[in-house]
């Protein structure tokens, strides 16, 4: 233990001459100040070892010094905010892993909300999905393990798995009085980030993800679509739980006027970093946009709804987004693990911050179904016997007996959207309303 506080010395030494080295003036201008603030530090590190030697002269089990010391820097952090963190190599390697779009899991984005683990949003084709989890669930139990101190690092890596095998998760949900449990199977986690399709005279986008793909997946999309001569888009962002940064700001370059901030930073010295629109080889700042956004809406995702809020480039519709607006940074160790931790807050271009309130919708469209009875028929003029038969009435009657409906003219049901989505078709009937009678930017 002897050998363990001639170590502490000489750190503390060491970072006091580093730290002197480095501010030089300051140091000398306030040398009492600076001298009585080591000696406090040098006072906690004390109260440390002394806790460590404690540890490990009356412990009831003998511990390894090294995961106490680790548990000790996790504390440290978990003290801090939700998102900032530790991570011992093997967690960090298993993090690194989870950032190249495939993985073994079971495809959920989580965080840390009230200090339990919470669902932010499955993503759509996952195991996770078709399991029928929801954004705000709550992970109560994994494999029968309490998750109560968990962290959100233990807890991914404790679901992720080789492909194929089961896994038991207990949740808990709002408006359920019983837990829900599932045992789900992992699969290989492929993300495609946009989907899209041709409805009507509208082009329907459904951007999962902001990953390094997603800019030129959506060009791609958009390219398609104007092709095909629609006249506004529905963007759906339902459930993205964020991603790239860079992506964001390249996707929102396609739909703003170039050098525009998109989001921009403030650090702890109130230093702001703008992040602004770029230079692009395509370019739409005129058809109308409905963005759609619901409350697993975050990071990223909310970073774009703001910009195109603010600028009154979309209608933002749905119920409130996440509330993520914080800059984490990844600072690597010597021994392969490392720290995760917020060094700034973001904010809209109109310096709106949104932490913990998330984007509010222009207009709040719960979730929902629409159940539509195909079958059930409701009684019109042109039933009642002896009804007076209108010019318009003798001409559609006409046309219907010699009208043939092949195949082709059919109208094909949507592979994206869920039948009856209630945001989906609020948001239709919205831009519909503005092709017709609103008029776009100029």
């Amino acid at each position: 233990m002897k050998t363990f506080f001639k170590t502490l010395s000489v750190l503390v030494v060491a970072a006091t001459f580093l730290f002197g080295s480095y501010f030089g003036i300051n140091f000398l201008s306030n040398k009492q100040q600076v001298i009585a603030a080591e000696g406090d530090k040098y006072k906690a590190l004390e109260s440390f070892g002394q806790t460590l030697s404690l540890i490990e002269s009356s412990y009831v089990d003998d511990v390894e010094q090294q995961e106490i010391i680790y548990g000790a820097i996790k504390g440290m952090l978990q003290s801090l905010d939700p998102h900032s963190t530790f991570f011992t190599p093997a967690t960090y390697k298993s993090f690194k892993i989870g950032t190249t779009g495939s993985f073994g899991g079971l495809g959920i984005t989580i965080g840390m909300r009230d200090e339990m683990i919470t669902i932010i949003s499955p993503i759509d084709g996952t195991p996770a999905a078709k399991a029928g989890i929801k954004s705000g669930d709550i992970i109560i139990k994994i494999e029968d393990e309490s998750t109560m101190g968990m962290t959100l690092e233990d807890a991914t890596s404790r679901m992720r798995g080789k492909a194929g095998t089961k896994i038991n998760i207990t949740l808990a949900r709002k408006g359920e009085n019983e837990p829900i449990e599932l045992v789900i199977v992992r699969d290989i986690i492929k993300i495609k980030s946009v989907k899209y399709e041709k409805i009507d005279d509208i082009g329907y986008i459904r951007l999962a993800q902001f990953q390094d793909s997603s800019t030129k997946e959506m060009l791609e999309a958009l390219k398609a679509l104007e092709k095909e001569g629609v006249k506004g888009y529905i963007f759906d962002l339902r459930n993205n739980s964020g991603g790239l940064l860079t992506e964001a700001i390249n996707i929102s370059s396609l739909f703003l006027e170039k050098d525009k901030t998109v989001v921009y930073t403030r650090d702890r010295s109130k230093k702001e970093n703008h992040f602004k629109t770029r230079n692009v080889g395509f370019r739409d700042t005129k058809k109308p946009i409905i963005m759609i956004v619901n409350e697993g809406s975050a990071s990223a995702s909310e970073i774009l709804a703001g910009a195109f809020q603010d600028y009154e480039r979309a209608l933002v519709i749905g119920t409130n987004t996440f509330g993520k607006a914080s800059v984490q940074s990844i600072i690597e160790m010597a021994d392969g693990s490392a720290v995760k931790l917020t060094t700034a807050r973001y904010y809209t271009p109109l310096g709106r911050s949104i932490q913990g309130t998330g984007v509010k919708p222009d207009i709040v469209v719960e979730s929902g179904k629409v159940e539509i009875d195909k079958n059930q028929r409701f009684l019109k003029e042109s039933d009642l016997t002896n009804h007076l038969v209108g010019e318009n009435e003798k001409k559609k009657a006409k046309e219907d007996k010699t009208k043939k409906v092949s195949k082709d003219d059919k109208k094909k049901s949507s592979e994206i959207i869920q039948d009856g989505d209630y945001q989906f078709m609020s948001a239709m009937q919205l831009l519909n309303g503005i092709i017709k009678y609103g008029k776009t930017n100029d």
